[in-house]
């Protein structure tokens, strides 16, 4: 009987994502696709360094001992897309062995891009450093974000905590489209108020957050039979929005039947100054402007989408397609 990833929550990373590519990158750009293979072999053994996404992903597999069976029926599965070959893939596969990541399934796609397998494996997010991408996965309209270079937090507890912007996220961009079309804090306002009951339409990452809640209630269930069981999995909104916009959010939440742990709703206030404090292991936001500065903090995921993305393109373009062309390989 083949093995179902129905019912899972179901992650995509690449090796770019989830492990420090930097001297195999260098090689690759200096020397090229050749030299970048000797490389590769040369180095089989070494253990790649941890990345920025390496907490989020490690983390988030440790929750499969909620599981009654781990083994056989793991609530996470995280399957690595790669744009290697088998060959130069190997050294990716025996550093998942190495950190002890409980990841044993992979696509190799030889330098082409592996997005269009995401829904033929019920995948709810797909993590890469490659911009281009990430950038065409979510034009497919496939969940996909792009690991920014930002500081990486890895604590010596078990706890897994997640942030999200609101807005080009968890929702579709309309409400963005109103304030990029009005230019007026009061008018968004307004919109919002008016459309206070009717729920947002999903961005992005809606999916991923409704399998994450799942998990959430399999601790709360935990937490009734054992009283001293501590939640390891906490969710948060760290958005723009200010009252009274707040309780259209928080209406679309309910409405998909997702409850946050927290909500910061700042009103323009850096977001970077209450993600030093909160600490996520993940924080995914729309607006490169606002990675800016979480990405001192916290590591940082743009999600390409919707308006504010078609209107004001990243200021890192162009760095970023250098990176890309070396992240054709991985």
């Amino acid at each position: 009987m083949p093995y179902s990833l129905e019912n899972r929550l179901v992650i995509g990373v690449a090796s770019s994502a989830v492990f420090n590519l930097t001297e195999s990158d260098a090689v690759f750009r200096s020397d090229g696709e050749a030299a970048y293979r000797r490389y590769q072999e040369a180095h089989l053994e070494v253990p790649l360094a941890k990345g920025i996404a390496f907490s989020f992903v490690h983390r988030l597999l440790s929750l499969n001992n909620l599981s009654d069976d781990p083994a056989n029926n793991p609530l996470v599965e995280v399957v690595l897309l790669s744009r290697n070959d088998p060959d130069t893939g190997l050294r990716v596969m025996k550093s998942i062995a190495h950190h002890k990541l409980q990841i044993s399934r992979a696509i190799f796609m030889q330098g082409r891009s592996p997005y269009a397998y995401i829904p033929a494996l019920n995948i709810a997010l797909f993590l890469s450093a490659n911009q281009h991408d990430v950038t065409e996965a979510l034009k497919a309209g496939f969940p996909a974000g792009h690991v920014i270079d930002s500081t990486i937090v890895d604590d010596e507890d078990d706890a897994l905590r997640i942030a999200f912007d609101f807005d080009g996220v968890l929702a579709d961009d309309e409400s963005e489209a109103v304030m990029h079309r009005t230019k007026d804090l009061d008018q968004f306002h307004a919109h919002e108020t008016r459309n206070v009951m009717q729920p947002h339409n999903p961005g992005p990452l809606k999916e991923f957050l409704v399998r994450v809640s799942k998990i959430q209630a399999i601790e709360e269930e935990r937490k009734v039979g054992d009283p001293n069981y501590q939640n390891r999995l906490r969710v948060s909104i760290v958005t723009a929005r200010n009252a009274p916009s707040h309780e259209r959010a928080l209406t679309t939440l309910k409405s998909w039947g997702v409850v946050a742990n927290d909500a910061f709703f700042l009103g323009g206030i850096d977001k970077a100054k209450v993600l030093g404090v909160l600490r996520p292991h993940i924080f995914f936001d729309d607006q490169t402007g606002h990675l800016d500065t979480t990405r001192s903090v916290t590591p940082s995921v743009h999600i390409p989408f919707g308006i504010k993305n078609e209107s004001e393109p990243s200021s890192r373009e162009s760095s970023n397609r250098v990176r890309d062309e070396a992240n054709d390989r991985q």
